[in-house]
């Protein structure tokens, strides 16, 4: 079922390349955006797979910039997604300010991690958020590394806020996918994106809006492809796109951390020119008997 909404589609978490120095790579990053773009994918800057927890303020609006200005030159423009974390509210408001002003189309906010929060302490946070800056705000709900789940009736309630366009929930729960999915999709104001990339053809089947796979950093079109196919209702050809983008997640993902599956990420794209595979402290380069490993079975894909 083709939508009618504002945000859908396939957004990829974009890496943030860096240099050995630990600097923003600047030509990375156009080479990037250039190659999502014209796969018609969105990037979605400083997100988990964007280490946007480590990414210093200096760099983060040089990405925004860096991203919107290669965006600007595509031929077909798509939407910029700028991540927001931290504990530091003031702090918060300056960098959504900052995004906003350089060209970012949404602000998209975890949430602060320190505290244990209480179901009104989310709601009061996101609220609040969403009365001050200027863009569109989308809630990201992410149990692997803030530890804590937004309530779906949070979110329902949030849903109803004029600044609040939508939800990216990559929690491991199916349950609460199909509950978040129902509350969205026959509204025209909320998008709901699945993070969980393994459920990207199920969260579209059921009626979501869009997708946020890690693995479209390296084929952003196969994503493309599957979103297509399932919101033109070829099921089969979205699950078998979907079970080989799983094989292809393997490579970098399985039996490794998080952080260290990153860094694998950045291997893989490494094969295609895209950036180098360095990372910003605390995450580090893999060894590099592992990384010719990942550069052996990245050749086998087809």
């Amino acid at each position: 079922m083709i939508s009618n909404k504002k945000y859908k589609g396939v957004v990829v978490p974009m890496v943030t390349p860096v240099t050995n120095k630990g600097e923003l790579d600047v030509p990375a990053v156009e080479r990037i955006v250039t190659f999502l773009g014209k796969n018609n994918v969105s990037p979605l800057l400083m997100g988990t797979t964007g280490e946007g927890n480590s990414v210093s303020d200096s760099d983060g609006l040089l990405l925004v910039e860096t991203a919107v200005e290669a965006n600007r030159k595509l031929a077909t423009p798509v939407t910029i997604y700028a991540g927001l974390t931290g504990n530091c509210f003031s702090t918060q408001l300056r960098q959504a300010s900052a995004y906003t002003d350089a060209g970012a189309d949404v602000i998209v906010a975890t949430l602060p991690t320190y505290y244990t929060l209480t179901p009104q302490q989310m709601f009061e946070y996101y609220k609040t958020l969403a009365d001050c800056i200027t863009g569109p705000l989308m809630l990201y709900n992410i149990l692997a590394t803030t530890h804590m789940s937004i309530p779906v009736d949070i979110i329902r309630q949030l849903s109803d806020h004029p600044n609040i366009v939508g939800l990216k929930d990559s929690e491991r729960d199916l349950e609460r996918m199909r509950q978040c999915i129902a509350l969205s999709k026959d509204r025209p104001d909320f998008s709901y994106f699945c993070g969980w990339a393994a459920q990207s053809a199920y969260s579209l089947s059921l009626g979501g809006d869009g997708i946020v796979p890690s693995t479209g950093n390296y084929v952003p079109e196969k994503f493309q492809a599957l979103y297509v196919a399932a919101i033109r209702g070829d099921a089969a050809e979205a699950q078998r796109l979907q079970e080989e983008t799983n094989e292809i997640a393997k490579i970098y993902q399985a039996g490794r951390t998080l952080g260290q599956s990153l860094t694998a990420l950045k291997v893989m794209m490494q094969t295609k020119g895209l950036c180098e595979p360095w990372m910003l402290m605390p995450l580090n380069r893999l060894n590099p008997e592992e990384e010719e490993a990942i550069r052996q079975r990245t050749a086998t894909i087809g």
